[in-house]
């Protein structure tokens, strides 16, 4: 090995890999549930975060220990997959490391674990399925989305947004799938969250090339284009050599010529508006205004694809090949200034398969947290419109799923039985939890809950009323692949993790002095 470079083995390798993980889970344990306290972040710049979005929290903080990066990447999957449910996975990751810790010190061997872990996990999935429900109707759908966003600074106006959410998912969905990429959020500061709107079609923040160009256009006939409208730079090294003052105009004349043919041809498509990806020469900007058309460039690509599926235009690379057949349709473009923020709306388009969300908040930091929220929203309403299937919230599959798997425990022989058991207990972090971060006693909550599923899967903590009541008429409702995915990268990552028994880090690595461990991993604030 490189000189300088640090070496751990054995149990000191895993007891280190499973303290940087318990750490990172506690870490954000305090923000689960609708009692969950916000975590404040400061970067290096002085910019402020006041969020408690699991992931959020993880992508801020400067991790630097290789263990609890694992964990960060569970949270970073569990958002992409399904959009909520990152602190779940993070805190039972956390609590599967913990509750190995304890058997590897009773001499139960990791692979031992492993395999017990990768049954329990199995089996989960099986339990997880005999528990849920059958729904996904737009009552179901609105249910989801307000327990998505419950204790996330959106309490007050979760009913309204709920609402937005659900019909931008139901817009968009086609063919039982939803892209919600096709769903833009505009985060706009000013007003209420009440204040918030969707819009049947596309909102950018841009505004016109210039403001000789119309502001407010009906009946818009709109081309995409991917091709700038002004001559291009030569890609190699060229030189024009000129020997007469009559040449350099002819050369200038010829350029001014190919941008009028390029304007020409718009004119001939019968196009009213425009967006261009690329840049619009000021000549191309004069001539396009004369005749009564509007343009936008540098439009983002994101931007420039949700307005096709919106407006049924097709994207066009050359613009020479534009045609009718290549234009969509809007019943409306305007240009309109909310707060500080000039926006454009492209509205009354034919079914529209893209939709704007443009959300308010009263300062900054809420407008944030707030678009937080929805984004979550999003993720699960989605996920419950393509799987159809929600199961109840309040740690109540949670408690379900451990006493199946002590059952299953049961019928296992070997070694492999504790690490069964073991992770039906790490399961029930979750409603221990939400009873801590709710001033309940965790034993109380956990034994009430326990008894009380005897009856009925269903019953789960209902953190406001303090009490454990059914949470299907509680209206707190998650989607199954929310818990789904929450399980199996919780399970991954801890089987990993605890795989590893020889940690060898070289000096130039970047990598944290292994044989200090500290409190935090990695450089987190001292705040945190």
């Amino acid at each position: 090995m490189p000189e300088g470079s640090s070496r751990v083995l054995g149990r000191d390798a895993q007891r280190m890999n499973i303290m940087a993980g318990k750490v990172l889970a506690e870490t954000v344990r305090t923000t689960l549930g609708p009692r969950g306290m916000d975590k404040m972040l400061v970067d290096g710049l002085g910019d402020i975060v006041v969020t408690n979005d699991g992931v959020t929290i993880l992508k801020e903080m400067d991790i630097e220990h290789p263990a609890a990066k694992m964990l960060v990447e569970v949270a970073k999957t569990q958002e992409d997959e399904v959009g909520d449910g990152t602190t779940t996975a993070v805190i039972i990751a956390g609590e599967l490391l913990k509750k190995a810790e304890d058997l590897l010190d009773q001499e139960i061997h990791p692979t031992t674990l492993v395999m017990g872990y990768r049954k329990a996990a199995a089996k989960s999935q099986e339990l997880l399925n005999q528990i849920a429900i059958d729904a996904s109707d737009r009552e179901t759908l609105c249910m989801v989305a307000m327990t998505a966003m419950t204790g996330k600074g959106t309490e007050k106006a979760r009913g309204p947004l709920a609402e937005l959410v659900v019909d931008a998912v139901l817009q968009v969905a086609e063919d039982g799938e939803v892209d919600t990429d096709h769903i833009n959020i505009q985060r706009i500061q000013g007003a209420t969250v009440h204040d918030s709107q969707i819009v049947n079609g596309v909102v950018i923040d841009k505004s016109r090339a210039t403001n000789a160009m119309p502001k407010n256009l009906e009946n818009a006939k709109i081309a995409l284009l991917k091709y700038p409208i002004e001559v291009k730079d030569l890609e190699t090294d060229a030189k024009i050599k000129l020997t007469d003052p009559a040449q350099m105009q002819a050369f200038l004349d010829q350029e001014e010529q190919m941008v009028k043919d390029m304007v020409d041809k718009v004119v001939e498509s019968g196009a009213n508006v425009i967006f261009c990806q690329k840049g619009i020469d000021d000549l191309a900007q004069h001539l396009l205004a004369r005749e009564g058309i509007t343009a936008l460039k540098r439009v983002r690509k994101s931007d420039m694809e949700r307005m096709a599926k919106a407006t049924g235009a097709r994207l066009v690379t050359n613009i020479n090949e534009l045609s009718p057949e290549d234009l969509g349709h809007a019943g409306h473009v305007y240009e309109k200034k909310i707060f500080d923020e000039i926006l454009t709306f492209v509205e009354e388009c034919d079914d529209p398969k893209a939709v704007s969300i443009i959300l308010r908040g009263s300062t900054r930091h809420v407008a944030e947290e707030v678009e937080r929220a929805v984004e979550d929203a999003i993720g699960v309403v989605s996920a419950t419109v393509e799987d159809g299937q929600v199961v109840a919230g309040g740690g109540a599959p949670e408690v379900a799923l451990a006493k199946g798997l002590r059952d299953y425990a049961d019928t296992i022989s070997g070694r492999e039985q504790l690490a069964i058991a073991a992770f039906a207990e790490a399961l029930e972090i979750v409603p221990k939890t939400l009873a801590e971060n709710a001033g309940i006693d965790q034993i109380d909550a956990l034994v009430d809950m326990r008894a009380a599923q005897e009856q009925s899967f269903y019953m789960g903590l209902d953190v406001f009323q303090r009490d454990v009541v059914d949470m299907k008429e509680a209206h707190v409702i998650e989607p199954k692949r929310v818990k789904k995915q929450a399980i199996q990268s919780a399970a991954e990552a801890a089987e990993m993790i605890l795989r590893i028994d020889d940690m060898i880090a070289s000096s130039g690595s970047g990598e944290p002095d292994m044989g200090d461990m500290g409190g935090m991993p990695g450089g987190m604030p001292p705040m945190m």
